[in-house]
């Protein structure tokens, strides 16, 4: 998705330099943490642990009470350092750095006699790495609230900007896969536009599946039809208003999203439109006739439990 200039490094860090992300599985696969590779080290020596949380002035990390790192901390030895490593898929190699920290105080895991939870306050700035990663994470999560209902038209440039892989796509509708088109994107829903008649799709539960790239992953989205649109010339096919279901976007989709709408001079157009019909131009008119060609042939193999499954793995946001 790009690296962060300067700019853009100095606006995270003042934005968000105190917020706290809580690594959950699904902000591991976003970020591209490795969990096997981070390590506390103290006095030379260093120990596996596992990140809680942290923001790009501190960290929350757990350990074992039998690991050396705890003995040496309860002898008095506060001075730390923490080491990230995060998987580049540009690169054979991982990003991988050392943030020096200082001890400020040490608990009890919930509850486990084994564990504890250790706190750290970083002596100096975080990497530029680890600012990008959090910030990007963290505008992403807030716009997607902020910023929810502005649209996106589909276009050649949006779709390259966003990084999809292409506009044509599946809609599991009631759990039977469709072929359609996605014709413009937000934050808290989509519109397509397929083969269809509106009377029998109105209200119904859905699935959308979005192939991204950088990194190449499909998400599947679960959200509801909320309103149908005739496409103008066309009484074939209908459009679909898709509302997401609250707490089911995927981090990585909303990423993208704001990659896109932080790009962009003048704020997207929000709301819904006006007019009750949806105008097609030549190439969508070329791709709807394929879809109708192909609406008796199976969805591509995977997509099914690839796209519906999706939604199930990603758990909690970042916490802000």
């Amino acid at each position: 998705m790009g690296y962060a200039t300067s700019q853009q490094l100095t606006r995270y860090y003042e934005l968000y330099q105190n917020i706290d992300v809580t690594f959950t599985k699904e902000v591991i696969s976003t970020t591209r943490l490795i969990p096997s590779q981070i390590y506390i080290k103290a006095l030379g020596v260093q120990w596996p642990c596992v990140i809680n949380t942290t923001s790009m002035t501190g960290a929350k990390v757990i350990a074992g009470v039998k690991s050396g790192v705890y003995e040496k901390i309860q002898q008095g030895n506060t001075s730390v350092n923490l080491r990230f490593s995060f998987a580049d898929p540009e690169k054979n190699e991982p990003i991988s750095f050392f943030v020096s920290a200082k001890v400020t105080g040490i608990n009890q895991y919930s509850g486990s006699p084994d564990l504890v939870l250790i706190n750290l306050v970083y002596t100096q700035r975080a990497p530029d790495d680890l600012i990008e990663k959090l910030g990007q994470l963290l505008e992403a999560n807030i716009n997607s609230t902020k910023r929810r209902e502005e649209r996106i038209l589909i276009t050649p440039d949006a779709i390259r900007k966003i990084g999809i892989v292409q506009k044509e796509t599946v809609i599991f509708i009631q759990g039977i896969p469709r072929r359609c088109i996605l014709r413009d994107l937000s934050f808290s829903g989509a519109k397509v536009i397929m083969v269809g008649i509106a009377q029998f799709l109105k209200e119904k539960d859905v699935v959308l599946r979005i192939d991204l790239e950088d990194p190449r992953t499909a998400v599947g989205i679960k959200g509801r039809i909320v309103r149908t649109e005739d496409v103008e010339n066309r009484k074939d096919l209908v459009a679909l208003a898709i509302q997401y279901l609250e707490g089911q976007v995927p981090m990585v989709y909303k990423m993208h999203i704001n990659n896109f709408l932080s790009q962009q001079r003048a704020p997207a157009r929000a709301g819904s439109p006006a007019a009750d019909k949806t105008r097609v131009d030549g190439e969508e008119k070329s791709a709807a006739d394929t879809a109708r060609n192909d609406e008796d042939k199976p969805a591509p193999a995977g997509q099914d439990q690839q796209a519906e499954e999706a939604p199930d793995a990603a758990e909690s946001d970042s916490q802000q």
